[in-house]
C-alpha cells in the first residue's frame, strides 16, 4: 500500500483548528422533517461521506462512531467503485449519536467546498449543487458564520499544501461546476475567503460581481416558508416551532 498523502497525526492536527459552528441555528432541525426526521448530511441515502484512509485510520483510534460503508444499489456501488486507492465511504451510527470532536472533514465542511477559479486560485467557498433542493442552507447562506469560513479555509489551506492530488480535484470540480452553470444560466454563489458575498456570472469570464445573500437562489421547499410548510406537511412531518439554539448538522 503506498504511503498516504495525509497521514492520521496531519488529520488530527486539522480537527483541532476546524471545529467552528456552521451557523447558530440548528440547520439539521429544517431539513429533518423532509427526511424522515435525519438530517439530509447525516444520512448516506442523501451524502455518503468520501474519506481519505488515513483520516478513517484515526477516526478509528478514537471512536467506534464511524464503520466502513456498504453499497445499497448500483449507484451508490459506482460510487465505492470509482474511489482512488487512497480513499473509502464510510458511515456513522446517525445523527442522534453524534460526537463533535469526531466529525470527518466531509462532515464539518457540508454542504461547502473550496472553489479554484480558472486561475488556480483558491478564493472562498461555494456549494454542492446537487443538494440545491434539499439543504436548507444553501437556500440560507447569510446564515453561515464567519468563524466557519475562515476555519474552513484555514484547513483547506492545509489540506493543499499536504496533498496537492485533493487540490486537483477541487480545481476540477469547480471547471464542473461552472460548465454547468453557465449552461443554465445560473450564477455561482461564493463565499469569498477574505469575507463578503459574491456572484460568478454565466459568461462572465469568472468576474466576481459582490452582493449580498439576497441576490442568491433558494430552492426546492425553501424558497418561501409556506413553501416549507407545505412541503413539511405533504412529507409527514413535524414543525419544530421553537428550534433550539445550538448545532445538529453537519
Amino acid at each position: 500500500m503506498s504511503k498516504p498523502r495525509i497521514t492520521p497525526r496531519q488529520f488530527a492536527e486539522i480537527y483541532k483548528r476546524y471545529n467552528a459552528n456552521l451557523a447558530k441555528v440548528d440547520c439539521g432541525r429544517k431539513c429533518a422533517p423532509l427526511n424522515k426526521g435525519q438530517p439530509v448530511c447525516c444520512d448516506t441515502d442523501n451524502a455518503i461521506p468520501v474519506v481519505e484512509k488515513a483520516e478513517f485510520e484515526l477516526l478509528k483510534s478514537r471512536t467506534d462512531l464511524w464503520f466502513k460503508y456498504k453499497p445499497t444499489d448500483a449507484a451508490s456501488r459506482k460510487i465505492v467503485n470509482e474511489l482512488t486507492s487512497h480513499a473509502c465511504a464510510i458511515e456513522c451510527k446517525g445523527a442522534a449519536f453524534c460526537e463533535r470532536d469526531n466529525r470527518t472533514i466531509a462532515c464539518r465542511s457540508f454542504p461547502f467546498y473550496p472553489y479554484v477559479d480558472k486561475a488556480g486560485n483558491f478564493i472562498g467557498l461555494t456549494y454542492y449543487w446537487d443538494f440545491e433542493d434539499r439543504c436548507w442552507i444553501i437556500s440560507n447562506m447569510q446564515v453561515v458564520e464567519r468563524a466557519f469560513v475562515d476555519e474552513m479555509v484555514a484547513a483547506f489551506d492545509r489540506i493543499f499544501k499536504l496533498d496537492p492530488e485533493e487540490f486537483e480535484t477541487m480545481k476540477d470540480h469547480s471547471a464542473t461546476m461552472r460548465r454547468v452553470f453557465s449552461r443554465k444560466k445560473k450564477i455561482i454563489p461564493l463565499i469569498h475567503r477574505d469575507g463578503g458575498y459574491f456572484k460568478i456570472k454565466p459568461g462572465s469570464g469568472g468576474v466576481l460581481t459582490p452582493c449580498t445573500p439576497d441576490d442568491f437562489n433558494k430552492f426546492g421547499p425553501y424558497k418561501s416558508e409556506a413553501a416549507y410548510i407545505r412541503a413539511v406537511k405533504a412529507a409527514g412531518g413535524k414543525l419544530d416551532p421553537a428550534p433550539k439554539k445550538g448545532y445538529l448538522a453537519p
